[in-house]
């Protein structure tokens, strides 16, 4: 597996595996067969109502713990942010079984940011977490915390997929030492992805599949990527991408797809961030 260093100097594995919409039921036969084909970063939030699955099979897989990569989120806090934050944190962790964390994201740009991102500043001066980040920061909303805050995030884990390729996103995180991760890789299939006849035929030059394809190309963009599968023969195929290279025009033709438009939605729009800012999660 190849890793990428975070601005801290720790270092990431570039591949890893997702559990977001796993249900809690299948969560730990899910990760256990990842980690089982390979997989050492996991994915994870507090919203996503599976931590205690992912920490059951992070407990009975035997794997020692300084090989594993684990990342969770913190959902949006209102304030006092700093207070309710360490609250979260800890949850998050008693829940995981764990008791330091290797990555803690800010899971959206909303309630009381900054309260938040000085209390997640806070966790990793004491060492409970060794790197700190943020998810779906557009690039105003990134450099605001950036240059206003004492760390800058290590992470953004953003949409991004090759209908939706963010390449000036990437550009303006790589200028700051941010480390750009997608969510959606596979953009959950729309736009007829795994049927699409340009990844196809780059696929079959390698007799790889599209889903390969996509990978490849994230990763060989410096792109972290986290795949979701349930499915042990599909979590193998989208770990085994780096036997093989696509070539600059086969890059550039994949730049063609991008429509430059989220296949989702805006973080912008305020019903969303009206429906986002006031969901709650059970404590």
């Amino acid at each position: 597996m190849q890793n990428v260093t975070l601005n801290n100097g720790v270092e990431m594995p570039l591949l890893g595996f997702g559990v977001y919409q796993i249900p809690p039921e299948q969560t730990e036969q899910a990760v256990s067969e990842a980690l089982a084909v390979g997989y050492r970063l996991l994915d994870t939030a507090a919203a996503y109502n599976n931590e205690e699955a992912v920490g059951r099979a992070i407990k009975n897989s035997g794997i020692p713990r300084e090989e594993l990569f684990v990342t969770t989120k913190l959902w949006v806090q209102d304030a006092p942010a700093q207070e309710n934050t360490g609250r979260a944190f800890e949850r998050s962790l008693d829940r995981l079984g764990l008791d330091q964390l290797d990555l803690y994201l800010m899971h959206q740009p909303y309630g009381d940011v900054y309260g938040q991102w000085r209390a997640m500043e806070d966790l990793h001066r004491e060492g409970r977490v060794k790197a700190i980040g943020v998810a779906n920061f557009h690039p105003d909303r990134l450099v605001d915390l950036v240059v206003n805050n004492d760390i800058t995030p290590a992470v953004n884990q953003i949409e991004t997929h090759p209908f939706f390729q963010r390449a000036a996103d990437q550009a303006l995180m790589r200028e700051h030492g941010v480390q750009i991760q997608s969510w959606g890789g596979f953009a959950e299939g729309r736009n007829d992805l795994f049927t699409n006849p340009l990844l196809a035929g780059i696929g079959k030059e390698y007799g790889k599949s599209v889903a390969q394809v996509v990978l490849r190309w994230l990763v060989q963009r410096g792109v972290v990527a986290i795949p979701k599968s349930v499915r042990p023969e599909r979590m193998a195929e989208n770990i085994d991408v780096f036997g093989f290279e696509l070539t600059d025009e086969q890059m550039a033709s994949i730049a063609t797809l991008d429509t430059g438009a989220t296949l989702f939605f805006d973080h912008r729009d305020p019903e969303m961030v009206n429906w986002l800012g006031k969901r709650r999660l059970d404590a």
